[in-house]
């Protein structure tokens, strides 16, 4: 049986002139794109995506045109923060439109194709060898969104990424060397500690981190009114990067996200002011790195 290196060049697939085109078509469809910038952890069960979600909302009230692309092909998430779930993908001329929630966020979402309880599902060429191809199937499904996508002009294209340390510098590479990134972890050890693995991984990237986001820290009460701790104080694993805020675990935000709602709909609650100034620093320091335009005279 002959192995991937006996064969001479990429055996008349013409693999990379497929690749290099569809690179292209990506950077043609992401050109007014201002700042793509990816939201990962590493570890699951932090919150991302619903931090991502109000993280988008809270860009959007400072006055920034924002889309999400869910990257989560296996457990998206999206589309239903989004109240998206049966929204098709409808090619256009120039691409297809990206769906629209209520309050103007843009969202791609595996969720508003494949229904719930569905999985995605991709096949494979050889019975019982589907983890051989899975991975190459799922980014090349990723860029082909990236690609056919009508993304217009958009200051954040934000993307929710699934867990796994060691496949965040795949999505670098992916997203190339200008997508920045927020890491999300809550106030355990245990998160931390695999946060600090994808800091790890990302600081052997061109990439910029522009810090982490402590989600979960302590819960609201309602009873009470009170925030209360939920891990452990004193939390021993530091990460090397600037905390960019803390948001307190939120019942009513729960509630909310579970019926495609935002808590920028209630702004006096207690997750959302927080939010806000996150966005608010994610804001300064992309624009710490973006360019001015030129005058033209």
């Amino acid at each position: 049986m002959k192995s991937y290196y006996d064969i001479v060049g990429d055996g008349g697939s013409d693999i990379l002139g497929q690749v290099a085109a569809q690179q292209e078509r990506v950077a043609r469809s992401l050109s007014g794109v201002r700042t793509l910038l990816a939201v990962g952890s590493g570890k699951g069960g932090v919150g991302k995506s619903t931090l991502t979600m109000q993280l988008a909302c809270a860009l959007r009230e400072l006055g920034n045109a924002v889309s999400i692309l869910d990257a989560d092909l296996n457990g998206p998430s999206q589309a239903r923060l989004g109240a998206l779930q049966d929204r098709m993908l409808i090619p256009g001329e120039n691409g297809a439109p990206v769906p629209m929630t209520q309050t103007g966020i843009g969202v791609v979402s595996m969720g508003s194709l494949v229904p719930e309880p569905r999985s995605v599902e991709f096949e494979s060429v050889s019975s019982g060898e589907s983890h051989t191809w899975r991975a190459t199937r799922e980014f090349s499904l990723l860029r082909e969104l990236l690609a056919c996508m009508n993304w217009g002009k958009l200051d954040y294209l934000l993307v929710d990424l699934p867990p796994g340390a060691e496949r965040i510098v795949q999505y670098a590479e992916l997203l190339g060397p200008a997508a920045a990134f927020v890491l999300v972890t809550v106030p355990s050890d245990l998160a931390t500690g695999v946060v600090a693995r994808s800091v790890d991984a990302l600081q052997k990237t061109p990439n910029r981190i522009l810090g982490y986001v402590e989600n979960m820290d302590g819960y609201y009460c309602s009873d009470c009114g009170q925030l209360k701790p939920l891990f452990p104080a004193g939390s021993q694993v530091k990460l090397d990067l600037p905390c960019l805020g803390s948001v307190p675990f939120d019942p009513e935000l729960a509630a909310l996200c579970d019926r495609g709602g935002s808590r920028s709909e209630v702004p006096a609650g207690v997750s959302w002011q927080p939010m806000r100034r996150i966005a608010e620093e994610v804001h300064r320091r992309v624009a710490e790195r973006v360019p001015v335009p030129e005058e033209k005279t």
